[in-house]
Order: C-alpha cells, then structure tokens, then sequence
C-alpha cells in the first residue's frame, strides 16, 4: 500500500468509556418549598433519565443519567446491588445484569424499585418513609393495564407520592416539539419512535393518540447492535473476546449511517478506492511488546546454553532409562539359557517359543547383542558423570547405535539451538497493531438497514416504512395529507446520520403524486422525552385535585391503580367491564316462587341481589371503545 493510500485510511479507537457513580446531590432550594416541585423520569430500556421540574437554567438538564442495569451477585445483600453507573464496567458483570423492563413493558417491579431508589436517593431526597414531590413518568405506547396498576402501587403505596402523572415518552417529545415551533395543542401527526428494544408507529388526531391504528416493530437498537456483533464475530474468528456488545453499541452510535438508497451504496462500496476512503479501522487494545524483541546478545547465548544443558539431562535421563530395559532383558535371556545349562530342555523349549525364537543360537546372538548395548550405555553414562560433568557438543551430534533408539537428538542437529540470521536478509514484518484492527465496511450502513428490512436478521416482520405506510392505509385521503404533513422522528435509535433523508425518499416513492408531505427530526432524539415531560409538569402543576393529567392518591384509592387520567401526551384509559353474576341461592329461591305462585299472570323481576349488573368505571375517553381489547373479569 502506497503511502498515499495510507493517508487515507481512517484509524479508530474504542473509548471503552468506563462509568463513574452517580454524586448525591444536596436538595436544591428552589424544589423545597411548600408547593412541592415535581421529579421528571423518563424510564427508558435503555436510560434512565431523571431531574427536577424547575425553569431555572442549572436544571436544564437531566441531573441523572444512566443505563437502566442492577447488578447483584447471588445471595448479596439488597444494598450491595449496583445500579447504572456504579458499574463501571458492564461486560465483565454482563450474566449479571438485570432490567425492569420486557422489550419497551415494565414487568420486573424488583429491580425498578431499585431504580427509584437510586434516583431519590441521588436527587437528595431525605425524607423518611415518603417521597412528597409529584412524579411525572414515562410509560410504553399502550402500556398494559396490570403494569400501570403494580406501579401506581409502588410509587403510592411504597413511596407515598402526592400525585402521579404517566406519559409516552415519544409523545412527550413530540410535545415538546410542537411547543418550541407554537403548534397548538390540537395538532395532528404521526410520530415514528425508535429506542433499544422496539420502534413504534404513532398516530396523533387532533391532540390525542389514536391508540386503535398504533403499531410497535421489534427491531430497534439492541438488535441492530446484535447483528453487528454477530457479523464481525465471523469476520474475526480471533478476537471473539474484544468484539464486545459495549463496543458495538459505540460502532453503531458514532460509525454508523443509514444509506439513502441501500443498494446503490452498496454498490459504491465495490470499489477499492471508495472502500478504503470510507473504511473505519478500529484499534483494538493490544501489547506493542513483542516477546524477544528486546533480548540482548548475552540473554541469548544464556538462554542456548540453558537449552543445551535440558537436552543433556533428557538424554540422559532417558540412556539410564533405556540402560535399565536392555538390563532386564538380558537377564531374563540370560535365565531361560541357564534353563539349557541345567537340562530343562520342556522348559526351555517352552520359554523360546514365549520369546518368539527357534533356536539356542538365535537366543544366543541376542544375548551378545544386549551385553553389547548394555555395555555401551555403561560407558556413556561414565562419560556424563565424568570429573568436569559436562558432554562434548560433539557426542551429541555422532550418529547413536541402533540399539540407543530412544535418544531425542537427531544426528543433523545443528549446535546452534537458535541460530542468529543474518542481518542483510530482509524479514516480513507483522506489525502487532494492524493485527488486532476491525475493518467496519459496509457492516456500517448494513446494521441500521434492519429498521427498513429486517429480513436481513431473519425477522419476519414489516420493517419501519412498510408498517407506516401500513398505517396510513387506515385513514381517508383527507387524514393521510394532515397526518404526513407532520412525521415526526424521535428516539435514541433515529441519531443515525441520514435517517431524514431516507424516510423523505421513501415517503416520495409511496405517496401519491404532487402530494406535499414533512419530516421532522427531533432535536435532541434521546433527550426529546425528558425535555417534553418537564415542558408539560411546567405547563400542568398539580394544584389541588382533579387537574388534568394527575393521579392523586384520593383517585388511586377510589378508581384503583390501573386508573389514568388523559392528557396530550397520555395513552388512553380504556376500563375494563366487570361483570358480577347472579348468587347461586336467590336465583333459587326466584324460581321457587315462580313455580307455587299462579303460572298466568307475568312473573314478577328478579330482585336487585339476583340481578346481573354490569358496572363500568367511568373513562376519560371517546366513546369508540374498539381502540383496545376490552378485558371482562368475573368477581
């Protein structure tokens, strides 16, 4: 390679950004007034976000920010549980962690107890037994009723919230969105949202999610940074251990892009001069020592010496050993020809045939055979074991006698063990750091395609487009143009460089002709949530009860914990029906009645105990109930 073309080569490094523990922040003036100040957590699958609702500019930000993990050994103390941040490093513990979430669903309540905790106890919350601030939370596009209801039960009942207000988190930043460009309340839209486990599809009419037509795809940033491990895990059989899930969640984040048009960029990366102008190299940590690059003369004379001195004792070890064997034999030749001397002739006659032989004369010329080897093996080990204790280097390269077939040196052996090369030869070089680089091609635009096509991990699933286009097909014209004359992007996974672009191209290629469409990228993706929740606990303070969008313990009590009051940026509350059925004994004693009584005259209405009464909760929602599946439980 020319070092023109090496200039061109980009060269990476892993930050392998390690974590430092959350501070405990001292209770800010401003959230300790009479009028508590509400917390803000957005309660992502993949971060937990969390900070105080207050204009002020030092709040701008989330003040806690970190992986939604636990981590705790098997039989460790609930204390000894390491949340988020207090992991500095999570693959060596990866088998160990835990999250609250399955897919985008709070369903381990455990472990999310563990994250409140953190998070009051970071914010500087020191009251005992009770948390008296307002909670503003996020929650997932439809979010199962039972889920709200075990947690509207932890944060009443375990922490003692004075209200409780849950949100989407894609529609809080949508929200947010629209209140920086002064879009009124009432707008009408379609927000695609993508973050670690799922993407969803959300379609906003006049203000209020439209819950029958939203759409949820299984394909979003844990999967994408999956297949990227898997693909690099084939292409790089030898560094399976550094090809870790953190370092590819870091590809994906600040290496990767969305193609506009997938097959055409392909095809762009077939040549060698556009491959090695966009190729990303990543340095993988490793060792510049090379073993024996830095040995000096004299440590290797020492070191052929040394090897020198082991084969003489192996040889050595292994002639006494040989010696020994031929020895035994001898002896035991030697006892069947004294058999012959004594005129044990069956005896004999049988022990040659043990030996394999046919005669007193073959038996005899392994006998002069053997004293020969036994007396030869006798005079080198005299020779080792002389006055200097040493053996020439000449002795060792001599040819050894057939019979001394056990000795380890070959009769070419050279007398340099480790012969030095000459100098003027020119060696290839293995350079140790191109070793243990990643060339990241096309796994670059090939990992975030899996939003547009899943197929390419064996998902059988519509990919982000065809399901958009899916739900559009369930509106008349008329609400198609208002709906994509607002798309909205957001979410963690919607960072990728091009993803705009790639939505506006494929919007103009299914969209009708001259029809006018916008897609909008939200400003901050992954902190949009956050942001829209705080801009909405800043527009709707709890004051007093029955505010909109507030849950206050009086209403936990009376309505239950699956109860939700609607806001812009909630789901709908869709009750069930609970059926109460007729007691077995007074519908007995009815039909009693009826039967002694005169059968002409109408019988008479069953009594209200007998009666099958069909109670409601009352719900803050349109009236078509077939935006939800409609649970009936029997009590």
């Amino acid at each position: 390679m020319s070092s023109t073309e090496r200039s061109l080569c980009q060269i990476f490094s892993f930050k392998d950004c390690k974590a430092s523990p959350d501070p405990i922040f001292d209770l800010p003036a401003q959230c300790s007034t009479p009028t508590s100040v509400p917390i803000v957590i957005d309660n992502g699958s993949f971060q937990t976000r969390a900070g105080w609702a207050v204009p002020e500019a030092e709040f701008q930000l989330p003040q806690l920010v970190f992986r939604s993990v636990a981590a705790r050994s098997r039989g460790a103390a609930r204390s000894d549980t390491q949340i988020g941040n207090d992991i500095p490093n999570l693959e060596p513990l990866r088998w160990l962690l835990k999250s609250q979430f399955d897919r985008n669903v709070v369903v381990n309540f455990e472990i999310q107890e563990l994250i409140f905790d953190h998070v009051f106890t970071h914010l500087g919350i020191t009251t005992e037994g009770s948390v008296d601030h307002p909670i503003v939370l996020t929650e997932a596009p439809c979010n199962p009723l039972h889920c709200r209801q075990m947690m509207s039960e932890l944060l009443f009942e375990c922490y003692g919230v004075p209200h409780v207000s849950y949100g989407v988190d894609a529609l809080y930043s949508f929200y947010h969105s629209n209140t920086q460009k002064t879009i009124p309340p009432t707008h009408t839209g379609i927000v695609l949202s993508s973050g670690y486990h799922c993407s969803h599809i959300l379609p906003v009419i006049n203000g209020r999610l439209d819950a029958a037509n939203c759409k949820r795809v299984n394909i979003a940033g844990s999967q994408a940074a999956s297949y990227l491990q898997r693909l690099l895990h084939l292409k790089y059989p030898g560094h399976l251990a550094s090809i870790t899930l953190s370092r590819m969640e870091e590809l994906l984040h600040e290496h990767s892009y969305i193609a506009v048009d997938y097959q055409e960029e392909l095809e762009k990366w077939r040549s060698p001069a556009f491959y090695e102008q966009e190729v990303h190299r990543m340095q993988l940590p490793f060792s510049s020592k090379v073993p024996g690059g830095s040995v000096s003369v004299e440590e290797r004379q020492e070191r052929r010496a040394q090897q020198l001195r082991r084969l003489q004792e192996i040889n050595a070890r292994r002639r006494e050993e040989k010696l020994q064997q031929d020895q035994e034999r001898l002896d035991r030749l030697l006892a069947v020809q004294d058999l012959l001397d004594d005129g044990l002739f069956d005896q004999f006659h049988k022990s040659l045939v043990e030996l394999n032989m046919d005669s007193s004369e073959e038996l005899q010329s392994y006998i002069n055979k053997l004293q020969l080897a036994v007396e030869q093996g006798r005079q080198k080990l005299l020779q080792s074991d002389g006055v200097d204790g040493r053996m020439e280097v000449s002795e060792l390269e001599q040819p050894i006698d057939e019979g001394d077939g056990v000795a380890l040196i070959d009769p070419d052996f050279p007398e340099d063990t480790l012969p030095e090369k000459a100098a003027n030869v020119a060696q290839p070089m293995l350079s140790v750091a191109e070793y243990h680089q990643l060339f990241v091609g096309t796994e670059r635009l090939r990992c975030p395609e899996i939003l547009f096509q899943p197929s390419l991990t064996g998902e059988d699933q519509m990919g982000l487009m065809e399901t958009l286009q899916y739900v559009l097909a369930r509106y008349t014209p008329e609400q198609q143009e208002a709906l994509v004359s607002n798309i909205f992007l957001t979410g963690g996974n919607m960072q990728y460089p091009g993803v705009k672009e790639r939505l506006e191209r494929e919007l103009l290629a299914v969209r009708p002709f001259q029809s006018q469409f916008k897609v909008t990228l939200a400003s901050q993706p992954a902190l949009g949530s956050w942001f829209g929740a705080k801009a909405w606990a800043l527009e709707h303070p709890p004051v007093g009860g029955g505010t909109e969008g507030w849950i206050s313990r009086q209403d936990y009590e009376e309505k239950g914990g699956e109860y939700l009051s609607e806001h812009s940026a909630s789901n709908l509350f869709i009750p069930m029906k609970i059926v109460k059925p007729v007691p077995v004994r007074s519908l007995e004693a009815s039909i009693t009645t009826q039967t002694l009584g005169d059968p002409s005259p109408p019988p008479p209405p069953l009594p209200p105990a007998a009666a099958v009464v069909s109670t409601e909760t009352p719900a803050l929602t349109p009236s078509s109930t077939d935006a939800a599946d409609v649970c009936t439980v029997t009590s």
